[in-house]
C-alpha cells in the first residue's frame, strides 16, 4: 500500500500541483446544469470502461483450452489452471486502452450541436486511458496487479519495465494534452479545473454502488486512483488548450441519469452472481 500511495502521489498529485499552480486565478463557473450532467456522464463512463476492462480479461481466457472464466460485475475468476492465464490478465489494459484511444477519436469528431454524446466521448475517452495507462504505470512497480502479473510471466526485469513506466507516464501526458483540448468548457484557469474537481469527486459517489459487495477500501480505491492521475495529467494538459469549442446547448440530464441506472441494475442483478464463459 505505501508504494502504491507513493506512486499515485508521484503520477497524479505531483502533475495536479504543478498544472495548477500554473494556471492564472480563476473562478470559472459551471452552471448546475453541466455540473449534474458531466457528473452523470463520467460515473456512466467509469463503469462502462470496467466493463469493457472485465470483458478484455474474460472473453481472451475462454478462448483458452482448460479455462472457463467467470464475469462479475466488479471482479473476474475462472475454473482451470494454465501458465498462460497470467499473461492475459493484461487483457483488460489493452482493451481500456483501445477503448479510451476510439473514443478520444470520437470526442473531436462529434459536433458540439451534439453536447451530450460529445461530453460522453471525451469521459469515456478519459476513463479508457487513464483506467488503462495507471495500471501500466502501476504494474511497473506492483506485482500484484492485472499487468504486473503479465509482466511477471514474461519475466520482465528492471531494464523492461523501466523503459515501459517511462512511456506510461508520458502517455499520460499525451493523454492530458489531447483531453484537456478536447472538454467542451472555455474555461482556461484554476476554476475550470476546480470544476473538473468536484465532477471527479462526486462521480466517485456515484460509481461506489457498481463496486459493492468488496472490501470497503476497494471500493472507493480503484476510482480514487483513476480520478486522481486523470486529474492531475489533465490540469498539466491544460495550459497546451487551443480555443476549444463550447457546446452549442447544455447536455441532457434524463437520458444519462436512465442509462446509469439501468447499468447498475445489469451490475447488481444480471453480473453479479457470476456469468460462466
Amino acid at each position: 500500500m505505501t508504494t502504491l500511495l507513493w506512486l499515485v502521489a508521484a503520477i497524479g498529485l505531483l502533475p495536479l500541483l504543478i498544472g495548477t499552480a500554473r494556471l492564472e486565478r480563476g473562478s470559472a463557473r459551471m452552471a448546475p446544469r453541466d455540473l449534474a450532467a458531466s457528473t452523470l456522464l463520467c460515473a456512466l463512463a467509469f463503469s462502462l470502461t470496467f466493463l469493457v476492462q472485465e470483458l478484455g480479461l474474460v472473453i481472451p481466457k475462454a478462448l483458452v483450452p482448460g479455462l472457463d472464466p467467470i464475469l462479475y460485475h466488479n471482479d473476474h475468476d475462472w475454473s482451470g489452471d494454465t501458465p498462460v492465464a497470467e499473461l492475459l490478465q493484461g487483457g483488460g489494459a489493452v482493451t481500456t486502452l483501445f477503448s479510451g484511444l476510439v473514443f478520444l477519436w470520437l470526442a473531436e469528431r462529434i459536433s458540439p450541436a451534439r453536447p451530450t454524446w460529445r461530453l460522453f466521448a471525451f469521459w469515456m475517452a478519459f476513463q479508457g486511458l487513464f483506467q488503462s495507462l495507471s495500471q501500466w504505470a502501476i504494474g511497473c512497480w506492483l506485482p500484484g496487479n492485472d499487468v504486473g502479473r503479465a509482466l511477471a510471466y514474461l519475466d520482465a526485469g528492471p531494464a523492461q519495465k523501466g523503459p515501459l513506466f517511462v512511456a506510461a507516464v508520458i502517455a499520460m501526458f499525451a493523454a492530458g494534452v489531447l483531453l484537456a483540448r478536447r472538454y467542451p468548457n472555455p474555461g482556461e484557469d484554476r476554476g475550470a479545473v476546480a470544476q473538473l474537481t468536484a465532477v471527479l469527486a462526486l462521480a466517485i459517489l456515484l460509481i461506489v454502488p457498481f463496486r459493492i459487495p468488496r472490501e470497503p477500501v476497494e471500493v472507493v480505491l480503484i476510482p480514487l486512483v483513476v480520478h486522481l492521475i486523470g486529474l492531475g495529467w489533465l490540469a498539466v494538459g491544460w495550459h497546451f488548450r487551443r480555443g476549444t469549442a463550447p457546446l452549442s446547448d447544455a447536455p441532457a440530464i434524463a437520458g444519462p441519469l436512465a442509462a446509469l441506472a439501468a447499468l447498475l441494475a445489469l451490475f447488481q442483478l444480471v453480473l453479479r452472481p457470476g456469468i460462466s464463459f
